[in-house]
Parts: C-alpha cells; sequence; structure tokens
C-alpha cells in the first residue's frame, strides 16, 4: 500500500477511531488471558469476539466485538476454521441460509477464516445435520 492511500485514509470520524481503540483494550485482555481454552465441536455455533476490522471484513456488533460463528473445522483445542453468520438476508453464492434456534441466519462464506477458540465466549448450541451439511456443501462448492 502507497503512504499516500494510508495517508488519505486518516480521515476517518472519530466514532470508527474510538470503536478500533475500544477493540484494542478487548482484544489485548482476550489475549492476555490466562484461562483455560473452551471446549468445543465441529457443527457447533458460539459467540466469538471477532472484533472491528478493516474493509470489508465483518465486524463484530456490541461492546464485546461479537458474532456468532459456525465451526467448521477443529484445527486443534486452541484453533478452529468458522464461518460468522448474520441475520441479514442476503443472496449469492457465498451465502448460505440456515435456522438455528427457529431463526434464519446467513453462513457468510466468503469471510471464512482461522479463529483463537481463546474468542468463543459463549456456546450457543449444535447446529442441525441438515443446515451443517448445507453450509458444508456450500463451502465445497466455493473452494474446491
Amino acid at each position: 500500500m502507497k503512504k499516500e492511500n494510508i495517508q488519505k485514509n486518516t480521515n476517518q470520524p472519530k466514532s470508527l477511531i474510538k470503536r478500533f481503540l475500544e477493540w484494542i483494550g478487548l482484544k489485548e485482555k482476550i489475549h492476555n488471558n490466562n484461562s483455560v481454552s473452551p471446549f468445543f465441536k465441529e457443527g457447533e455455533i458460539w459467540w466469538c469476539a471477532i472484533g472491528e476490522n478493516i474493509g470489508i471484513e465483518i465486524n463484530g456488533k456490541g461492546r464485546l466485538f461479537s458474532r456468532p460463528v459456525f465451526v467448521y473445522k477443529k484445527l486443534s483445542k486452541e484453533g478452529f476454521l468458522g464461518i460468522p453468520l448474520s441475520t441479514k438476508d442476503k443472496k449469492g453464492t457465498w451465502f448460505v441460509e440456515i435456522s438455528f434456534k427457529e431463526e434464519k441466519n446467513i453462513a457468510n462464506l466468503s469471510q471464512v477464516r482461522v479463529f483463537s477458540s481463546f474468542r468463543m465466549y459463549e456456546r450457543m448450541g449444535l447446529l442441525d445435520d441438515n443446515d451443517s451439511k448445507k453450509i458444508k456443501n456450500g463451502f465445497l462448492r466455493l473452494y474446491s
């Protein structure tokens, strides 16, 4: 990235800068937390502190900068490949509609990434097999 482009983007609203600073404080607490990683399994949905991000990267909501994340693949006891969920109706090959606890959710396949399990703070439940398969099939269509 050119220096001029970085300088152009420094005129951000104070509210955005405040959000970034709040996230940095919370991220430091998460990083320095000495607690044990939560026990989790593939197919579960967890509230995760995913943060305040840049550009097209999906942000967390609220004071914990969080959103529900589907555990697609457990990589270790401290990491997993996760797919963030949204309640906003979106259409296209990057999105898979599911139902969780009788509410419509959208799995955002374009935002798949590796998460530290230390970002997880509340287990919401296990997604049913039918919707888990819908997400896995959508993922394989896009990434294979």
